[in-house]
């Protein structure tokens, strides 16, 4: 039992820095975070925005007139063509539905609704990039192009994926490779293994003996202690 929970805990520890767990932004930090935008230098057409979010960090194009690009998930896509209705604030509810139905659009906001309160970081990945970043009216132009509906996927089609092709020609996702290196570190270890094998037992032990609960509480455990 305690090397179960030393597993879990050490796992826990690599989602926190995978930024899975940032703390959320009071209405004072937002007054605060408004204030130092005020302060920063004028944004220019063609930049690229980065803002912290509770689980992730959601990426824009800056378009000039207060406006931003950004490619967000929206169920009301699939459901109605009122276009008005279409281009309100996304509501979390919104965002969720159209992650889960790959439903996703390239759409304008304004920088406060983009930011929602949050810290706006301006081109701080092409530091991290080795590709070539593109004039900045290039990258405005790129954006405007793509926009509308769009498949979504959050591992390989993300707001990430849609600035970085933008910016620098090439569609990648650090936080996408960040999650993934997560998983292969939870794969490769055997104590994987023991932890599913113990929830399993618990979903017979809930649910009795039945195919979807046995078939899921032996398959998986041997597929991880396979790929370790």
């Amino acid at each position: 039992m305690l090397q179960l929970l030393t597993f879990l805990v050490e796992k826990l520890s690599l989602l926190c820095k995978f930024k899975l767990f940032v703390p959320s932004y009071s209405d004072q930090d937002r007054e605060r975070h408004v204030h130092r935008e005020r302060t920063q230098p004028p944004l220019r057409r063609g930049d690229l925005l980065e803002v912290p979010r509770t689980l992730f960090t959601h990426y824009g194009i800056y378009l000039g007139d207060n406006k931003v690009a950004h490619l967000i998930p929206d169920i009301l896509l699939v459901l109605t063509n009122d276009e008005k209705l279409i281009s309100s604030v996304i509501t979390n509810k919104r965002l969720i539905l159209g992650c889960m139905y790959k439903c996703a659009t390239v759409r304008v906001d304004t920088l406060e609704n983009f930011a929602y309160g949050s810290k706006i970081l301006v081109n701080r990945m092409d530091k991290m990039m080795k590709n070539h970043v593109f004039p900045n009216e290039e990258v405005a132009k790129r954006a405007e192009k793509l926009m509308g509906a769009i498949p979504y996927s959050l591992l390989w089609n993300n707001c990430e994926h849609f600035v970085t092709y933008c910016r620098y020609g090439s569609a990648v996702s650090r936080q996408t490779e960040k999650f993934c290196e997560c998983l292969k570190s939870i794969i490769r270890d055997q104590r994987s293994v023991i932890v599913t094998v113990f929830l399993g037992m618990i979903s017979i032990l809930c649910f009795g003996i039945a195919p979807s609960t046995t078939l899921l509480s032996i398959l998986i455990p041997f597929t991880l202690w396979m790929a370790g």
